[in-house]
This record gives structure tokens, C-alpha cells and sequence, in this order.
């Protein structure tokens, strides 16, 4: 959690505006300064994503930002299209109904014109994945909904998952012509349980959660308004600092790089050049990750084996078959905003 969050959590918490929490739905003085603060918070988010203000909608975080895509666009078609690399909270929700798997590369990397294929007439929705959470390999969604859009037309929703990306490479949900995209606030330095879903503006979609006109009625429940405050700041926080975290991200993660390939039988997955700047993930030939990690861990250093959801399942992991790896001989190292040489 970056410090900055955390005090903009905790100054929320201990002075809220005329002392107490005011409900933002309501119209009295103290709902009101909530309302504002609010607002302020949402522009602060939206110009991270390179989104309009109200077309960031909070909710709990990029797994409920994804849910919610997906129950908004089935009732445009049964159909979905995705990439054999997509997190599990997109293919969980995709295997639900019929949908195609568009195969990926050695790098991770999917052909536009597949996935541009794969839409059919039933096809509500594609999904894109900015950066891959297990390989960090950083795919040109622009150039992928460019060519969905040249052969499907406008009626396809098209959905980026941006929750490994945000924080640590541009985003342009305006630019790149997508509908929607899911990020979360903890993935570069904000609290847990917060997150957003960009909403393109003028797309109306079914919300997920219903009982509340919050959110524009597009997510009903009582905003986290503390969570909110803290992923605000550590957007601001991110944006200042941005290219210089970037720039130490790439230099620290490619020392794991380059001690990798001077190591025989160790590998990097992925594409090791156009990639995110806070992941490796390394294969290796002959060793189980587990004691690797066990020792690390008895070292101070957190790593992980396998998708990051998947820490209690002992099925090999999606993204490593797809990509043709030993799925039982991986390691996934990523860096963050603390971290130094030293580490």
C-alpha cells in the first residue's frame, strides 16, 4: 500500500467532512461533501485510465469489474470470444455459455485476425488482456479492436483486463475504442477491495448488482468511500511518479532477466522484450518451483508458482499450457513500487 493511500484512507476515516460520513445518495450538507470528494476521487481514476469521469463506475475490485462486463453484455448475444491466456475471472465467466478460445503464441501473444474471426453473429463480447498476469507479456489492444471493429462492426462490446497493466504501462481506454475495462486499485498501490469498471460512454448494460440508484445505477450498494480515497491517491501517486517507476521496474526485472539467461536450464516465459515492466516469469528445466520458493520465502522474498488465483488448486495452470510451457516448472517474479536493489 503506498503511503500516500494510506493516509488518505485514514484521513477519511478519522475527519470526514462536518465530522461524520455522509450517506453520498442523499441531499443534505454532509451527503453532499461526501458526493464532492467523491467526484473528485472518480476524475482522479479516470484520468489514470484516460476515461471520462462518469465513465468509471467503482465497485470492489477488477474480479467484480469482469463479472459485471460479462452480465452486461449476455443479454446482447450468448456468445464470447476470448484468448486462451485470459484470467481466470474472465474464462470462468466465458465457459458459462458457448464462446470460442482464440490459441495463443510461445510468447503469449494471440493474431488479431483469429480473434477477429472467432466473433459470429451470437458474440456479445470479446475479451483482450492488456498485460498477462502470469508472463507480463503486453499484447497492442488498440491494434486488436481496430480489426474487430473493421470486420464485426460496432455491436460487439470489446473488454480489456487492465488489472495487471494499470499502474505500470499506459492506459487509454478513450484512445484505443473499447467499450469496457476492468483494473483494480491493489495492483499498484492501492487498497484492497477497491476497484473500477470503464464504461464506454452512452453503453447501457444490465448492472450486476441491483437494488440502489448508486453509481449512476450502474452498481447499487453504499460506496466504499475510504477504499475510494485510497485508490485515488495512489492514482495521483502513480501518475507523478509514473515514468520514473516504470524506468526502475524495467531496469530491476531485467537483472531477473539477464541472471536468467546466463543460467542453464533456467527460462523466461513470455516475451522477454515487449512486456510489462514489473513481471518475469521463469521456467525451469529440471527443479520444482515449490522448494525454490519455500526458500526464498525463508529469505524474505515473496515469489509465486502458477496463476495467482490459483494458489490452492493443483491443476497446472492455463496460461503456461496455452503458451506451451512446463506448467509444474514455473516461477513468477514481480517487482513494485518499494522495491530496490537491495531487494
Amino acid at each position: 500500500l503506498r503511503p500516500v493511500a494510506a493516509r488518505a484512507m485514514a484521513e477519511w476515516i478519522e475527519n470526514p467532512p462536518f465530522g461524520v460520513w455522509g450517506d453520498p445518495s442523499r441531499i443534505h450538507a454532509e451527503a453532499i461533501a461526501t458526493r464532492e470528494r467523491i467526484e473528485a476521487d472518480r476524475a482522479a481514476v479516470a484520468a489514470l485510465l484516460g476515461a471520462r469521469p462518469r465513465e468509471v463506475v467503482f465497485c470492489s475490485g477488477a474480479t467484480e469489474a469482469i463479472a459485471a462486463a460479462c452480465f452486461g453484455a449476455a443479454t446482447r448475444g450468448p456468445h464470447s470470444v476470448l484468448t486462451a491466456v485470459e484470467h481466470s475471472a474472465v474464462r470462468t465467466w466465458a465457459e458459462r455459455g458457448p464462446h470460442t478460445m482464440v490459441s495463443v503464441d510461445p510468447a503469449g501473444r494471440s493474431d488479431p485476425d483469429e480473434i477477429a474471426a472467432a466473433v459470429t453473429p451470437d458474440t456479445s463480447i470479446v475479451h483482450l488482456q492488456l498485460v498477462n498476469h502470469e508472463i507480463g507479456t503486453l499484447s497492442d489492444v488498440a491494434t486488436a479492436t481496430e480489426i474487430v471493429r473493421r470486420t464485426a462492426g460496432d455491436g460487439v462490446l470489446i473488454h480489456v483486463d487492465a488489472a495487471a497493466a494499470a499502474g505500470h504501462v499506459p492506459v487509454d481506454f478513450g484512445a484505443w475504442g473499447i467499450d469496457l475495462m476492468s483494473v483494480s486499485a491493489h495492483k499498484f498501490g492501492g487498497p484492497p477491495g477497491v476497484g473500477a469498471l470503464a464504461v464506454r460512454r452512452g453503453l447501457r448494460l444490465d448492472p450486476l448488482f441491483t437494488g440502489g440508484d448508486q453509481e449512476r445505477a450502474r452498481r447499487a450498494g453504499h460506496e466504499n468511500a475510504p477504499g475510494i480515497a485510497g485508490f485515488a491517491a495512489a492514482a495521483v501517486d502513480v501518475t507523478e511518479r509514473g515514468g520514473n517507476e516504470r524506468l526502475t521496474a524495467e531496469r530491476l526485472t531485467g537483472r531477473i532477466v539477464e541472471w536468467a539467461r546466463s543460467r542453464p536450464g533456467v527460462n523466461v516465459l513470455g516475451d522477454p522484450e515487449v512486456r510489462a515492466p514489473h513481471l518475469v516469469c521463469l521456467g525451469f528445466d529440471r527443479v520444482e518451483p515449490q522448494p525454490v520458493l519455500v526458500g526464498l520465502d525463508n529469505a524474505g522474498v515473496a515469489v509465486h508458482s502458477g496463476s495467482s488465483c490459483s494458489s490452492e488448486a493443483f491443476e497446472p495452470s492455463p496460461v503456461l499450457e496455452a503458451i506451451g510451457a512446463d506448467s509444474a516448472r514455473s516461477m513468477r517474479v514481480s517487482v513494485g513500487w518499494p522495491t530496490d536493489d537491495a531487494d
